[in-house]
């Protein structure tokens, strides 16, 4: 494409993105008004959103047909979906086109269309394509349509707004800095890229660059409110603890990664601002989000149906421990995912918190903690890896090992070896680490834990030497 023809889709993007926006912002009102709803009302509606869900899915996804056959969609209830199968993501891959709802859409359009991407962008229908190699390292590709997006949007940014009205008004323009990916295939970037109040300006700045990068960037910035990764959040905070760094946020969002007591709390020493995170996944999109009075992350009912389960699949008790959560996501009609495993480790929390709200609460979600590699010169995140090797089209799946110059990969898949080195190379190099060594194995499978078939996706160093030392004892 040429940088002519470059520019003309970037401005149609930006034209459709614009009365995008407008919905949301049209939405937001409803949105906000649920966090005030009664224990009944949220599981009254959720009950409907499930319904509607499931007549939707039966009737236009063939997968689905055949699925929920014994299942009355004019009656079915959230506790009736322990009676349907689990959803796996390599089911997802299999049979993905039998499972997508849009006439004449198939993986292999999707997979054209997100080889020529050189920017976020709509079909003519409105639909947006993703891909990512999420938490499992198996790449995945995803849908997602108008109202869905619409819909995580006001479920990403609800508590913040309300709360928000709550503070005093701002005495200079608000100024949004977003610490996503920063550029496609990846959803995070548009999700959260979402001016909330009049006269709001964005900038977007990727958490991937070096840190000297992002650190100046911010600065010029002077963002009024933040939102990213956890980690790069904290050590921006870490930075202005320093005097390296001056801004005052007002408001802190966090997604993507697991937000640390540790990061948590250097956000609020050096602010002292409320940190509002958030747990999600591209398949489902927004699961739960945290709120600025109380513990733990409060479940978007209205929008997703959690179930804690056994091995077997069936639900246990909230006191109970369990294996795994699934989770049925109500505003995706486009590619219905329904009882998929999600491979999270999550637990609820007793009693109400102290916001009021009637939504049930978690506590802090395990299972998916993606470790930085921490060289004697720099550091290198997780979403280094991730974003040059899941946006691979010829790679089913991955494991990236820590070594003392570099990393060795391991790749399932019929992709160019050469392509992926030299791309890690240059990654590795502008984070800072010299002469990085790189090594790429083809594969046919990748082992994965016995006990609980989970891949571990990034191994450190140190992990890979207890790995060993392991293996030697036994």
């Amino acid at each position: 494409m040429s940088q002519a023809a470059g520019g003309a889709a970037r401005s149609a993007y930006e034209r459709r993105r614009a009365a995008h926006l407008s919905m949301v912002q049209a939405a937001l009102e409803d949105h906000i008004a649920r966090l005030d709803w009664p224990r009944e009302r949220i599981e009254r509606y959720r009950d409907h959103r499930l319904r509607a869900l499931l007549a939707y899915a039966r009737e236009r996804s063939p997968f689905y047909a055949a699925r929920l056959r014994n299942l009355d969609p004019a009656t079915a209830t959230a506790a009736d979906l322990a009676g349907l199968p689990v959803l796996t993501k390599p089911e997802v891959l299999d049979q993905w086109n039998g499972i997508v709802t849009v006439p004449g859409l198939d993986r292999e359009t999707v997979e054209r269309a997100l080889a020529m991407q050189t920017w976020y962008s709509y079909t003519p229908a409105g639909q947006q394509f993703f891909s990512s190699g999420g938490s499992s390292g198996v790449r995945g590709v995803y849908v997602w349509d108008w109202e869905l997006f619409v819909t995580l949007a006001c479920l990403a940014w609800r508590t913040q707004l309300r709360d928000g009205r709550l503070r005093p008004p701002l005495r200079e323009r608000p100024r949004l800095a977003v610490l996503e990916a920063g550029k496609p295939p990846h959803a995070g970037t548009p999700l959260f890229d979402i001016p909330t109040v009049p006269g709001m300006e964005t900038a977007v700045i990727p958490a991937g660059a070096p840190f000297g990068e992002i650190l100046a960037a911010v600065a010029a910035a002077r963002p009024t409110h933040l939102v990213g990764f956890p980690s790069v959040i904290a050590r921006l905070a870490r930075a202005t603890l320093a005097g390296e760094l001056a801004i005052r946020p007002v408001q802190v969002s966090t997604n993507s990664e697991p937000l640390t007591d540790g990061d948590r709390q250097v956000i609020r020493d050096a602010w002292n601002v409320p940190v509002y995170n958030l747990w999600g996944s591209t398949e489902i999109g927004v699961q739960a989000v945290g709120c600025a009075d109380g513990d733990g992350l409060h479940v978007c009912e209205d929008e997703v149906v959690l179930e804690r389960v056994d091995d077997t699949g069936t639900p246990v008790a909230p006191d109970q421990p369990a294996a795994r959560v699934l989770a049925t996501g109500l505003a995706n009609r486009a590619f219905p995912f329904i009882r998929y495993d999600l491979g999270d480790e999550v637990t609820y929390l007793p009693g109400q918190c102290g916001c009021g709200s009637r939504f049930a609460r978690l506590g802090n979600v395990a299972g998916r903690r993606d470790d930085d590699f921490h060289y004697p010169r720099c550091t290198v995140p997780a979403g280094v890896f991730r974003h040059v090797l899941g946006i691979d089209p010829r790679l089913s799946e991955y494991q990236v090992r820590q070594t003392p110059n570099g990393v060795e990969v391991l790749a399932v898949g019929c992709t160019d070896t050469a392509e992926l080195t030299a791309s890690l190379i240059a990654a590795l190099s502008r984070l800072g680490l010299p002469d990085p060594q790189v090594r790429i194995w083809t594969v046919d499978r990748i082992q994965r834990n016995a006990a609980t078939g989970k891949l571990s996706r990034f191994i450190a160093l140190q992990a890979e030497a207890r790995r060993v030392d392991g293996d030697k004892a036994h």
